[in-house]
């Protein structure tokens, strides 16, 4: 499979994703972030284990439950609350962020040099969506602005530590999106019952939105997404995250009817450009280090 290919099918991650924000305000039940996380992980993680018929050795049960806790148990609840609490372009906006937190990361932990070219990237796509943000119809709030940089922090975290113990042999990207999938929706499972229990009515309009969320923006998405953290330069991933904001602020203006100015029209081309550029930019840098297999050069570490 060649490069584009990969970029490609790892880009479908972030764009199933940036539709979140409009399934959950549009179809879900409000009041119930956590809820929400939990259906959307556990049983896509307990059908991707039983697909992939692989259980985590060794010291993968641990590595499963920390992946699973960063990527799905503390990222969901966080999405769910910032998509309740500010406008869906808003919301996703905000994970303009996490190319710059796993560009930081990626050199302190995985000793990765921070090229001047994807560096500036990496700011003009937060630059750019910030610019989204600032539309007089943002209705900014503070917990959903924390709560979405929470979840993009914890996701960042998840990218690399993803990146830096690779994936076992012999096991395939839907078992280890199942695995974490499991582990995350297992964390949420105890807690969505003590704060929120089951919500007293759940329509068709939410169980479809469920659905959607379950299949395309779990067990899909999350299977191409790892893969894609594993075979690209992880900054790679990590702009292609810009597409998120990029499609909940088309959905929102389109859908939902929320305003797109001048200012936003800017943000959103700027964003665009960062997250083309920065992958020719991170290509080139790939193509001075011979590439690796994430298996083969972490093996030891298992």
């Amino acid at each position: 499979m060649n490069r584009l290919t990969i970029v490609l099918l790892t880009a479908l991650a972030p764009i199933a994703w940036g539709t979140t924000y409009l399934v959950t305000t549009e179809l879900l039940p409000a009041g119930h972030p956590l809820f929400a996380g939990l259906l959307r992980s556990l049983p896509a993680g307990l059908l991707a284990v039983a697909i992939s018929r692989q259980l985590p050795h060794g010291a993968w049960w641990w590595k499963s439950l920390v992946l699973g806790a960063l990527n799905i148990g503390a990222f969901f609840p966080l999405l769910f609350l910032a998509a309740e609490r500010l406008p869906g372009g808003v919301a996703a906006a905000v994970a303009g962020a996490q190319p710059l937190i796993v560009l930081a990361l990626g050199a302190l932990v995985l000793q990765e040099r921070i090229r001047p070219t994807t560096a500036a990237a990496a700011v003009a796509g937060a630059g750019g969506v910030a610019l989204v943000v600032l539309g007089p119809a943002a209705e900014l709030d503070l917990w959903g602005i924390l709560a979405a940089l929470g979840g993009v922090s914890a996701t960042g975290v998840g990218m690399i530590l993803t990146k830096r113990w690779g994936r076992p042999n012999g096991v395939g990207p839907v078992g280890y999106a199942g695995w974490q999938l499991t582990a995350g929706g297992l964390l949420l499972l105890p807690v969505t019952l003590l704060v929120e229990g089951v919500p007293a009515t759940i329509d068709g309009g939410a169980a479809l939105g469920y659905l959607w969320l379950g299949t395309a923006g779990g067990i899909v998405a999350y299977t191409l997404w790892f893969r894609g953290i594993q075979q690209l330069p992880v900054i790679a991933p990590g702009l292609l995250a810009l597409l998120s904001p990029i499609v909940a602020t088309v959905l929102g203006t389109l859908v939902a009817g929320e305003a797109f100015t001048p200012i936003q029209a800017v943000g959103f081309t700027i964003t665009l450009a960062a997250l083309v550029l920065g992958q020719v930019f991170a290509r080139q840098a790939r193509a001075t280090v011979p590439p690796v297999e994430p298996t083969a050069a972490l093996a030891p570490q298992r």
